[in-house]
């Protein structure tokens, strides 16, 4: 092994692709926003859409055009823009927008208007988390200005969207408070006279836990990488990553190692080098807490991770037949007894989305094909 390594499996994609669509009651919107979770937002989509997923959701307008250029023809939507964004580029690549306020409703529609094309928007309430969305003092005065573009031909409101701020824990009355909060949004949205087909609250977490949330599209991102907040529902982990030792040492006692000498050993050790370090996604905040898998070993990191590289622990024999070039997994699914990425996030304080959207761009990627891909031919909307 010469290089660091991000391994991808889309075999795991699809599983977990399969999974959720048959525990959504609606259609599945597959999110592949920050690049597919730091996956690949293309492999992740071409691999959801042939496995249940019949949408397509990201962020940024950016991120669709990305979808479009690869030749994805799949409904996608994307919901979080400026004021300003492109949305005549939107309107020419039938690319759905999120609106959440009169000031977007006004820019989509001039934007519908100098392409003379009907842009597809779902209007977006604020379902409790004083986040994105309308808030609901304004939501009743943006469901009558965008009947009204329905009127004019501009936009067609294709959907109503929401969020929920707690659905990680399935018991939170938070949950509750949205769907009536949701439930409320959508009786004004149809007492204007909108009849939007699409309605979607739920993300990973409730489509596996709460299907009164469901309504007719669950969105989900995380849960297609193996990531299920909920931790109620086992996922296939799709990232892998790796490195090999660059160099072996046998040190004393007392030996300080790293910046500020954070650690020193406390007997004759071999301490390995791996070159990666927080600039390639492991997080700084888990020092003295992370441990890698080497010779088939759980081995604990030591010192600070540095910007480039960590510093592995191999005992007092060293680990048999381990020695520079020796591949180092630093995370992986956990079936081989690697750290996972759940682990390292526990380690870090933080979440695993973080982790798999950290690694940085100059670890080479390698993907591996699911067993079964068919072709994609688009869907329609």
């Amino acid at each position: 092994m010469s290089t660091s390594e991000l391994t991808v499996d889309l075999d795991a994609v699809a599983r977990n692709t399969r999974l959720l669509a048959e525990r959504a009651t609606g259609e599945l919107m597959a999110v592949v926003k920050a690049d597919g979770f730091g996956h690949g937002a293309v492999d992740v989509a071409r691999t959801a859409l042939a496995n249940g997923a019949t949408r397509l959701g990201v962020t940024s307008l950016a991120e669709a055009v990305s979808l479009r250029e690869a030749g994805i023809a799949a409904p996608v939507l994307s919901w979080l823009n400026p004021v300003d964004a492109d949305f005549a580029t939107a309107a020419r690549l039938r690319v759905d927008v999120a609106v959440p306020s009169l000031e977007h409703l006004s820019a989509v529609s001039v934007a519908a208007g100098r392409t003379a094309t009907r842009l597809r928007v779902h209007l977006h309430v604020d379902a409790g988390m004083a986040r994105d969305g309308a808030e609901p003092s304004a939501w009743a005065a943006l469901c009558r200005a965008a009947r009204r573009g329905e009127q004019y031909g501009r936009i067609e409101v294709a959907g109503v969207m929401g969020h929920l701020g707690c659905a990680d824990d399935p018991a939170d009355p938070c949950n509750a408070r949205a769907r009536t909060r949701f439930a409320w949004a959508l009786e004004v949205a149809r007492s204007t006279g909108l009849r939007p087909r699409q309605r979607h609250l739920a993300a990973t977490a409730a489509t596996l836990t709460d299907p009164r949330s469901h309504h007719t599209m669950s969105r989900v991102g995380a849960g297609l990488v193996g990531i299920d907040p909920s931790r109620t529902t086992p996922l296939a982990p799709a990232m892998t990553l790796t490195a090999p030792l660059v160099q072996v040492r046998r040190v004393r006692a007392g030996t300080p190692v790293g910046y500020g000498h954070a650690h020193r050993t406390s007997r004759t050790t071999y301490l390995g080098l791996v070159p990666l370090g927080y600039a390639d996604g492991l997080p700084r905040v888990a020092s003295g807490r992370a441990e890698v898998l080497v010779g088939g070993v759980r081995r604990p990191l030591v010192g600070r991770i540095s910007m480039d590289q960590a510093v592995v622990d191999l005992g007092a024999d060293g680990v048999p037949g381990v020695g520079p070039g020796a591949p180092v997994t630093v995370f992986g699914p956990g079936g081989a007894g690697e750290p996972t990425v759940a682990e390292w996030a526990a380690w870090s304080g933080t979440i695993e989305h973080e982790l798999v959207t950290g690694i940085g761009a100059r670890v080479p990627r390698r993907v591996l094909a699911a067993r079964r891909l068919p072709e994609l031919a688009g869907c329609s909307a």
